[in-house]
């Protein structure tokens, strides 16, 4: 069983998406070890994004991510990694195909509804950075 991490982002939340995200991966099998409502402080989100620092979209994803509430989950399944990326889709809305979340609900290449980890090191390190590393008791 792989863990990875899910962040329903400021547009989602707004646009009252949480539980139709959640919804399709526990629809897929995934089962939610942990989940938190959170506002991103700047700090935390410059920290949780530093791999795209030099990048010139990172002042406005930066921007995005304080905006507002965000939902952040853990989730545990077989591959996890891959099969959450996979059923996401591609980072640009407009280009992702329908039946992916960001196909489906997402409106441009910043508001795209979610971010998931893109390796277990990823998760590992995002998790930490928004104090996630705890299970949820049953």
């Amino acid at each position: 069983m792989d863990r990875t991490l899910i962040v329903i982002k400021p547009d989602g939340v707004r646009r009252n998406l949480i539980g139709r995200i959640v919804e399709r991966f526990e629809d897929r099998g995934f089962r939610i070890v942990n989940l938190r409502m959170l506002d991103m402080r700047r700090e935390t989100a410059e920290e949780f994004y530093s791999p795209h620092k030099d990048k010139a979209f990172y002042p406005d994803l930066i921007e995005f991510i304080t905006s507002g509430p965000v939902v952040a989950i853990i989730v545990e399944g077989t591959s996890a990694v891959q099969v959450i990326r996979r059923m996401i889709g591609p980072t640009n809305s407009l280009e992702a195909p329908g039946g992916t979340v960001r196909g489906d609900l997402g409106l441009a290449t910043t508001e795209n509804v979610v971010h998931a980890s893109d390796s277990i090191e990823s998760f590992e390190r995002e998790a930490k950075i928004l104090s996630l590393t705890e299970e949820l008791p049953l």
